[in-house]
């Protein structure tokens, strides 16, 4: 970086008022940053400084004997302060041996005042001086960062903004990408590189989750430092870049990064909005697809392009994802803010299932996204990095055009060969339209049970006589009592006959539930328990419960649907 900008301790002693000072230890630290001057007289100061201040003492905290001194010294390094300041008088007539050794150990500056000064006067001058080059620092960060935005709308702007970035930070300049080449500002040999992409590779892993808005990482390589910095948005991350220092990056390198940062995300994102708008429109060929208007596998090469043959033998799934909005939420529906707010949600579920290895095909009609996320990677269970994926794009909270959207996902089996993408959008329109059964927010077409079964059977009247035939007294009772009998016999027969677990899920005493148990049993026999009556009943209770939903719902559940 511009070291003008920074007020180091070398430039301090370069003050009228340090005329008298010497440096008797850790010279080697003279160029460590002051961002502030404190005095200090107690050797309890835990709270009181925060790092990188001079220290100015007389020693009163510190003088009590040569292990209270070296401790206090200690405290200060471990607290990164930028130097001490003794003045020589009553309290030290001299400086011991062993803290000029400590000094030197640690690159600590050890100053001495061999006559007395006046410390607020040191304080005045020092910290107008401070304030002076914070405000430059401050002009010459808001220059550059105007200029980092100005080079985004240009050609090769990425390029130029590590150029500038490099230029201006006066270090070297990684750029990392998981889908290209790295590029090294200054350009570097291939020995010189592999050092750097060794380092990097190590620390990956410990990047991973780390949001784009977190601060640089500061770690240590050899005899330098590296800052790294998430480059992104939306809470993905695309890229990485690494600042390598000769010295401890300063406030103004972390500024520099941190802006540049965000300049190259914001031309990613601008390229990602184009590219996904592209694909819309040349996808248009799903909506075909998922409709069952294209089988023969000539039609199909012909939509799908050159890539048709793998594309063709990969397993894939058919996501529905329903965009619904809370009742109480209030929000422009107009028809861009819409488009907007459509393809935003499919830009973010794109990089969602590329970073599980999931190639997504997209399409948009009404309210539903349709998804055939084709599974590129054999090594994890497709379903499982596709509930990874999902349940990712479900915690979008921080994105404020998406916070007030909820969405509802269904999921078909998984299938190979494109021809069967209808039967899949089937599945999932299936699995879309039980979520006000199973009140789950992401839902597969493989945990449908029975309702597989009963999907196909409800054609207004199969379902209705199979449900009287085994219901048929409890719905009676239920309309003309109010009673919750029908409720009462799912709960208790969907936990294996537990009674303790029924009346808690039922919010109700165990008394109440052994009258409403009787009185099942009344209407409907002594024998409903047995093998073959019982699965009939829970099978007629599913049937009820997708004809009513609403009906069939525990008291939880219901309150929280209010």
């Amino acid at each position: 970086m511009d070291w003008e900008l920074v007020f180091t301790i070398r430039d301090a002693l370069k003050r009228p008022l340090f005329a008298e000072s010497e440096v008797i230890g850790g010279r080697t630290g003279l160029n460590r940053a002051i961002r502030w001057v404190h005095v200090l007289e107690s050797a309890s100061f835990e709270s009181l400084i925060h790092g990188e201040e001079m220290i100015l003492t007389t020693g009163i905290g510190a003088s009590a004997g040569l292990p209270s001194s070296l401790s206090f010294m200690q405290n200060l390094i471990d607290k990164n302060a930028a130097c001490l300041c003794i003045e020589l008088g009553a309290y030290f007539s001299s400086i011991p041996q062993e803290m000029i050794d400590l000094a030197n150990h640690h690159d600590f500056p050890l100053i001495i005042f061999t006559r007395t000064v006046r410390f607020v006067d040191i304080t005045l001058d020092l910290h107008s001086l401070i304030i002076n080059r914070h405000h430059r620092m401050l002009q010459e960060l808001e220059s550059i960062s105007r200029e980092f935005h100005r080079l985004t709308l240009t050609s090769q702007g990425t390029v130029k903004v590590l150029q500038l970035l490099c230029k201006s930070t006066r270090t070297q300049i990684v750029y990392m990408q998981p889908q290209g080449k790295p590029l090294f500002f200054p350009a570097l040999t291939p020995e010189e590189q592999l050092p750097l992409l060794s380092f990097f590779e190590a620390f990956g892993e410990e990047m991973e989750g780390v949001q784009p808005d977190a601060a640089p990482y500061i770690r240590d390589y050899g005899h330098k430092t590296i800052a790294l910095k998430p480059v992104g948005a939306l809470d993905q991350t695309w890229a990485y870049i690494l600042m390598v220092c000769n010295h401890k990056p300063q406030e103004f390198d972390c500024l520099l990064l941190d802006s540049a940062s965000l300049s190259i995300a914001q031309e990613l994102l601008r390229t990602r909005y184009m590219e996904e708008r592209k694909l819309f429109s040349e996808n248009l060929w799903v909506d075909e697809l998922i409709g069952g208007r294209t089988q023969e596998d000539n039609r199909l090469k012909g939509l799908v392009g050159p890539d048709f043959n793998v594309v063709n033998e990969l397993p894939y799934r058919v996501c529905l994802v329903e965009i619904e909005n809370p009742r109480d939420v209030k929000w422009n529906s107009s028809e861009n803010d819409w488009e907007s707010i459509t393809f935003h949600l499919s830009l973010i579920l794109r990089s969602i299932f590329e970073k599980y290895s999931l190639r997504p095909l997209i399409t948009l009609k009404n309210n539903r996204l349709t998804v055939i996320a084709l599974d590129i990677q054999s090594k994890l269970p497709g379903k499982l990095r596709l509930q990874q994926a999902l349940d990712a794009l479900q915690h979008i909270r921080s994105d404020e055009k998406l916070k007030d959207l909820q969405l509802v996902i269904g999921v078909s089996k998984s299938h190979r060969g494109l021809k069967h993408a209808y039967a899949g959008y089937q599945e999932a329109v299936q699995a879309l339209s039980l979520y006000s059964c199973y009140q789950k927010s992401i839902l597969f077409y493989e945990e449908l049970g029975v309702f597989q079964l009963l999907l196909s059977l409800n054609d207004g009247k199969t379902l209705e006589n199979f449900i009287r035939s085994y219901l048929g007294p409890l719905i009676d009772h239920d309309t003309a009592k109010g009673s919750e009998l029908l409720l009462t016999l799912r709960v208790y027969l969907d936990h294996d006959g537990s009674k303790q677990i029924a009346a808690r899920n039922l919010f109700i005493v165990r008394q109440s539930l052994y009258y409403r148990l009787d009185k099942i049993t009344e209407l409907l026999g002594e024998d409903f328990m047995l093998p073959e009556n019982r699965i009939s009943i829970q099978v007629a209770l599913r049937a009820y419960q997708l004809l009513y939903p609403e009906r069939l719902t525990l008291p939880s559940s219901r309150s929280a649907q209010l």
